[in-house]
This record gives structure tokens, sequence and C-alpha cells, in this order.
């Protein structure tokens, strides 16, 4: 068996990839589980990101239009007209790109092991069998733990935090995800309450599960209101490089995720653009350059993360204090984009008050952000 390009990893940065492929390349994708979805993924993009990359409107289940963000012991609310962000079925994502892929001509093998490469040529483990495929293109789309990246000798300067998530039956605000930073609930991370409807809502956090059972405590949500639990592991940091010889890394396997957020799929999204255009070009190796923007994003979530570890309950509270006033609210409502953090950072700084009551809070945040 021969292809033009072998995707190994069906995910949502895979399936994505191979539609953008399909037209003009034969196309094959491994993936090692035997069905889509599964992972723990609050599923949360932005709506002009996911109408821009067109992904399938029957994953969407909710649109969310604000966001409220508590501290420990305040609180400010972001209102927006137009829902700004969907939340996502990421199963029914994968699987509608999935079959939208199979209907262009992509081939997939699923329940399929990736072994490893020999003599130029992808080890599979399929339906029991050891089988070869050969292809001028190998793509790791095989997630954070991605085997193709050890293949391939990428480095990793990362941090790897557990991910850990309910669906719980409680009483929402539909169109509002709720955001805490509460240092003394959770130093790692933030917890999140994103509706999926009136009655039903995704609650998690990055970090230990113990801090996920204190937030829901605090949050007042009963433990045995619970209807599914899920868990998994995120990398924040940088894997290197995304392309060797004729193989390279995309999504979660690139570690091409939001340090911020820990979101991947729309960053995962816009690299498979640059991956498709490097391919049609014959420059292969063009490939991470190409993909600079998401570098750039990267590199500015890693040092906002920085900040973050490094702030006090009380650091928080301050910042707080200066985000909710009248000015940060009106500038983050008008000119935030849910995906392009830099953007939102820059047009905060651009504000004189703002911009000396963050000074003096800690200089090392505007050092880190400009």
């Amino acid at each position: 068996m021969k292809y033009d390009v072998l995707i190994i990893g069906g995910g949502p940065a895979g399936n994505y990839l191979a539609n953008l492929l399909a037209r003009d390349f034969s196309v094959a994708i491994v993936e090692k589980k035997g069905s889509f979805g599964g992972k723990a993924c609050t599923g949360i993009i932005g709506t002009k990101n996911y109408e821009r990359l067109g992904f399938p409107e029957e994953a969407i289940l909710n649109q969310l239009r604000g966001a409220v963000f508590y501290s420990r012991i305040q609180s400010f609310e972001i209102e927006r007209k137009k829902p700004q962000a969907y939340l996502v079925d990421r199963k029914v994502l994968e699987k509608a790109l999935a079959e939208r892929a199979v209907s262009r001509g992509v081939e997939y093998y699923m329940a399929t092991a990736f072994q490893g490469f020999k003599g130029g040529k992808a080890i599979l483990q399929h339906l029991g069998e050891r089988i070869e495929v050969e292809a001028d293109f190998y793509v790791g789309a095989d997630g954070v733990s991605s085997t193709v990246a050890k293949e391939m000798g990428a480095k990793t300067n990362a941090e790897f935090l557990s991910g850990y998530e309910v669906e719980v039956v409680g009483d929402f605000k539909k169109d509002f995800v709720e955001v805490w930073i509460n240092k003394e609930i959770n130093g790692d991370f933030f917890m999140w309450v994103a509706p999926v409807n009136k009655g039903l809502a995704r609650v998690g956090t990055l970090g230990s599960i113990e801090a996920l059972n204190r937030f829901l405590r605090l949050r007042r949500l009963k433990p045995t209101s619970v209807v599914e639990f899920k868990a998994g592991s995120v990398g924040l940091g940088w894997r290197k490089p995304w392309v060797r010889g004729n193989v390279a890394l995309l999504g979660d396997a690139a570690l091409q995720i939001k340090p911020t957020t820990a979101g991947g799929i729309v960053f995962g999204g816009i690299c498979a653009h640059a991956l498709r255009e490097a391919l049609l070009s014959g420059r292969f190796s063009d490939y991470e350059k190409v993909c600079g923007e998401i570098r750039r994003q990267i590199s500015f979530g890693m040092r906002f993360r920085r900040i973050f570890l490094g702030m006090s309950q009380g650091d928080v509270e301050k910042v707080f204090e200066v985000l909710g006033s009248r000015e940060a609210r009106e500038i983050i409502e008008e000119q935030a984009d849910f995906d392009d953090h830099i953007k939102t950072a820059k047009a905060l700084l651009k504000r004189p008050k703002l911009l000396a009551k963050l000074i003096r809070i800690s200089p090392s945040i505007v050092r880190y952000l400009v």
C-alpha cells in the first residue's frame, strides 16, 4: 500500500488535515481507537475561527456570548450581544470530519496502532496483523504522548498537567461560561463551568482530582449529580522540530496548544492549512515558518503562564480590580478576540491608566506581555 500522505491520529487535527489534502493527494489515516471522541475536552471554540475553518455545524451544542470571572472575593462579567464561542461535542466533530474525509476518498485504518518506522515505511498493527504502509509524507497527529514525535527524535520542553472534567446536573446560565481563579482551591490552573444547557454543564480544571473536588464543593455542585467523568492530559510548552525529513507533527502532537486555556483544536486547524500549503508548494520544510503566527501565540501564552504561576492570590485580586473596571471591561467587550490573546493584551496595555495600575501590581506583568 502506498499513499502520498499517511496521517497517524484521527482526532480533530488529523481528520481536518485529511479533508484539506483529499483534493490533491492520496491520503490515509491511522487511528488507534476503534471509535471517535472519548478524550476529556470541554470543546469551547471561538465562533469566528469555527466558521472560518469550516467545522461541522452539527457538532455545536451551545452558543456562548459571555463569561463571568470569579476570584476568591470578587467577580466581573463580560457580555456580548452575539455569540463569541461555541460549545462543541468533540465526538460528533471528529466523526463528522472523518465521514466528510471518507466521502472525499480518504482511507481509514481504525483500531490500528502505529508501532514505528522501518525502511521508510510505517509499521502498523491492524486487526491483529502486522502490516507496512508506505507514504511520501507522514504526519503525526497522535496526541500529546505522540509516538511519531518519539520516532522522529523531537525534543520536548513542556509542563504536563492532568485534566479532569465532569458533566454535572445543576442550574446554569445557558449562554455564559464561568471562569474561577482561586489559588487556594487550585494553584495550577483556573476552574471552569461551561453550560451545555440550562440544566447541564461541563465542569473541570487542570492539576489534581482533589482540586476538582474542592471546586465542586465551592460551586455547590453535588458529586452525586455527576453524569459523566473524563480525564486526560495536556502539554503546555514546546516540542521541536515540527518537521524533520518527510515527517511532520500537527495539533497536540506538536503541542500546538494555547497555554492560557489549554485549547488546541483551533491551533491544530490553522496549522493544518500551513501544512497543506507547504505540501502543495513542494517546500515541506517551510511548514513551521508558515505556521509562525501560532508559534507567536504559544510564546505569548507561555509568558502569561509564568506570570500566573508566580502570582499570589492577593495579586490575582488586584488584577481582578483592574480588569473588572469599567474601562477594562469595555475594551475586552469591544476588542477582545477569543483565540488571539496577543490582540487582547495589547488592547488593554495601550490604555495608560490600566498600564500604570498593572505595573504597580507587578512590573513583570508588563515586561512579559509587551
